[in-house]
């Protein structure tokens, strides 16, 4: 991977954000019968980097375009730094706003783009380009500032359209999937200068993406949103490790989903019956609902010997692929089809088809959630 080119002082000239509170509070937003965004209450504190993360149509992106001002709320209220926005355009909003497309001008040069933010917040011109031109070089383009957008290339383009949207030292800054467009590897640099970026500069981010990877790389905190609601939020390693429901565990990743009936629930410890696989202790966050399952992720799940099974029991291997790194194993036990993932290093190659093996699970890898399908 190329080593960044975006370094972790703050851009000279503008300094650092204010604060960058940004507060939803009971936001809906309707297009005639449809309800897009459903009585949303959202806090992004100071400095933090917020995701909110679901497929489409869950409200995400509508979500960002009311805080920003492209969209008017149906109902509530939106608040930066605690002062209402509600009825201010987005210019005096005071957000710096990437699109996925970047929405640069292709007829005007790097430097010109960059500019623009400045102009028409009628700063002078010698002072807007000196702003500029060092905006420019804390993203790694001050030799580019010449340049039209059709000559850049697509990381490039990223980092014009971050340049303006921080030049006039934003509240907050608002990313809606900018990084969509490029390709795996570029996408990965990019994701590690973006946060560097942030962090350098102690701005609050509220970020959209439909990309769980994305998500989990970035953030400080996942808000994950279906059907224009807030089903789950907290920092990428709970929502990942404990969801809360059987959907919010499928969407983040992969994972054993194992339907089971709840014996005995004594704090965050929950003894349940998994049918086939027997009796199973296992994390309890709370969750309340009419049916439950029991979430193991595959590279929490274990081959073990029979003497040291402790949660789990014997499988039948269905199929192995490698896939690099790491191989997965398709098994089934008790009735249920699994997967479970290891290291390639780590990979018991000697199994066959058919041979019967002995699966487990540390009781506090496996979450009691409600199971809604």
């Amino acid at each position: 991977m190329t080593a960044s080119v975006i370094s972790a002082g703050p851009i000279p000239g503008t300094g650092r954000a204010a604060q960058g509170a940004i507060e939803l509070r009971q936001v809906s937003k309707h297009y005639g019968d449809v309800v897009a965004v459903d009585e949303l209450d959202l806090t992004v504190q100071p400095g933090e980097f917020v995701t909110l993360l679901g497929p489409s149509g869950s409200g995400k992106t509508t979500t960002m375009m009311m805080v920003a001002g492209f969209e008017e709320h149906t109902a509530g209220a939106i608040l930066i730094d605690g002062k209402p926005v509600d009825t201010l355009p987005p210019r005096d909003r005071n957000l710096g706003v990437v699109f996925q497309n970047y929405a640069l001008f292709p007829h005007m040069s790097a430097l010109e783009n960059v500019e623009f933010a400045l102009r028409m917040r009628k700063v002078p011109r010698a002072e807007r380009r000196q702003r500029a031109e060092e905006a420019l070089d804390r993203v790694g383009l001050g030799k580019m500032g010449g340049r039209k957008p059709r000559q850049l290339s697509g990381g490039q383009q990223q980092r014009v359209a971050l340049a303006r949207a921080l030049v006039f030292n934003p509240a907050a800054l608002l990313l809606d999937e900018p990084m969509a467009a490029l390709d795996k590897r570029l996408r990965e640099q990019m994701q590690e200068e973006i946060k560097t970026l942030q962090k350098g500069l102690g701005i609050s981010v509220l970020f959209v993406t439909h990309d769980q990877d994305e998500a989990m790389a970035m953030s400080d905190r996942i808000v994950v949103m279906r059907d224009g609601k807030i089903v789950q939020s907290g920092p990428p390693e709970e929502v990942y490790n404990h969801p809360m429901t059987d959907w919010v565990a499928s969407f983040l990743g992969d994972t054993n989903l194992i339907p089971c009936t709840v014996v005995e629930r004594n704090g965050e410890e929950a003894v349940v019956d998994l049918g086939g696989l027997g009796m199973a202790k296992v994390r309890d966050r709370g969750a309340s609902g009419e049916n439950y399952a029991v979430s193991v992720r595959p590279e929490h799940l274990k081959f073990r010997t029979r003497a040291t099974a402790g949660n789990g029991c014997a499988a039948s291997l269905v199929s192995s692929t490698n896939l690099g790194a790491t191989v997965r194993h398709r098994l089934t036990a008790g009735g249920h089809d699994l997967q479970l993932r290891e290291l390639s290093s780590d990979s018991v190659a000697r199994i066959r088809p058919d041979e019967e093996l002995w699966v487990g699970w540390d009781a506090d890898k496996a979450q009691l959630l409600v199971l809604e399908s």
